[in-house]
C-alpha cells in the first residue's frame, strides 16, 4: 500500500487515535478529512492542523452518512482510503437499572454499524479508484473481552468478524482491507476509566502506535495488531481460561462491590 499521495477520509478525527492518524498521514504527503459530532472539537483540530478538511458528521447516524458521502465525493472527488475510527468505550454494569433499553445500544450503533454503514455507503466510489483501501479499527478486545466494558467489547469482536468477511468479499476488487486493533492506547477514551479496571494494563503512546499502523499497511499486513494486540490474540488461543479471568478481575470487583 502506498501510503503517499492519498486522500484520506477519517472518522473520528477530532482526538486521539483518529487525530494522531491525521496528523501522521499528512506529513507524509496525504489529503486528509476528518469528521466528528461536535464543530468546536473540529475546529480545535483545523486550529492544530490548519491544512486539514473536516466535516461535522455523525458515523452513528445513516443519515449523516448519506450525506457526508455526498459531500466527500462532490469536494474530493479522489477519494481513495477509508479510516473507520469513531468509536467510543464505557464502563457498563449490566445490573444497574439506570441503564435503559434506548441507551445500551450506543456503542453498537457507533461502533459497529456505524462503519458498516460507511463502508456501504463508499465502496462503490472506493471500487472505481487505481488503488483503494478501507481500515477498520477494532481492538485488541475483540480477542478477549474485557467484560466491564461488554457492549464496547461485543461491537470490536463484531467488527473484526466483518473485516474478515469484507476482505473475502472484496478479493477481486483492487480495494485493500485492514483492520488496526489497538491496544490500550493512550488517548482520551480511556481516561474515564480508573487504571484498575483496564486489568492493569500499561496504556502505548498514540504516535508510536499510529506509526505501526501505518507500517502495517505500507507492508499490506492485513490485521495489525500492534504491542498487546499480538499478545491477546496469542494467549486466546494458549491459554484461553487464563487471559479471560485476568480481564475479569475488574468486573469482579465492580459485582464484589455491589454485595
Amino acid at each position: 500500500m502506498k501510503m503517499s499521495g492519498n486522500t484520506i477520509l477519517i472518522t473520528g478525527g477530532t482526538s486521539g487515535i483518529g487525530f494522531e492518524f491525521a496528523e501522521q498521514l499528512m506529513k507524509l504527503g496525504n489529503t486528509v478529512i476528518i469528521t466528528g459530532r461536535d464543530q468546536a472539537r473540529l475546529d480545535a483540530a483545523k486550529k492544530k492542523l490548519p491544512t486539514v478538511h473536516t466535516i461535522q458528521s455523525d458515523a452513528g447516524d445513516p443519515k449523516a452518512i448519506a450525506a457526508l458521502f455526498e459531500t466527500v465525493v462532490k469536494q474530493f472527488p479522489e477519494l481513495n482510503v477509508l479510516i473507520n475510527n469513531a468509536g467510543f468505550m464505557r464502563r457498563l454494569n449490566l445490573h444497574d437499572q439506570d441503564v435503559d433499553l434506548e441507551d445500551i445500544n450506543r456503542e453498537i450503533e457507533t461502533n459497529l454499524s456505524g462503519p458498516i454503514r460507511m463502508v456501504k455507503q463508499f465502496l462503490s466510489h472506493l471500487k472505481m479508484k487505481e488503488s483503494s483501501a478501507i481500515l477498520n479499527v477494532s481492538s485488541g478486545l475483540a480477542f478477549v473481552p474485557l467484560p466491564i466494558s461488554p457492549v464496547y467489547c461485543a461491537a470490536k469482536a463484531g467488527i473484526h468478524s466483518f473485516t474478515q468477511s469484507l476482505r473475502v468479499q472484496l478479493k477481486n476488487t483492487r480495494v485493500k482491507v485492514f483492520e488496526l486493533a489497538p491496544p490500550l492506547t493512550a488517548t482520551p477514551l480511556v481516561d474515564s476509566f480508573d487504571p484498575a479496571d483496564l486489568a492493569g494494563s500499561k496504556a502505548m503512546n498514540v504516535s508510536v502506535m499510529v506509526g505501526a499502523a501505518i507500517r502495517g499497511m505500507e507492508q499490506d499486513n492485513f490485521e495489525i495488531r500492534p504491542g498487546q494486540s499480538n499478545a491477546l490474540k496469542l494467549m486466546n488461543r494458549i491459554a484461553p481460561k487464563f487471559i479471560f479471568s485476568q480481564l475479569s478481575k475488574s468486573a469482579d470487583k465492580m459485582l464484589s462491590e455491589m454485595n
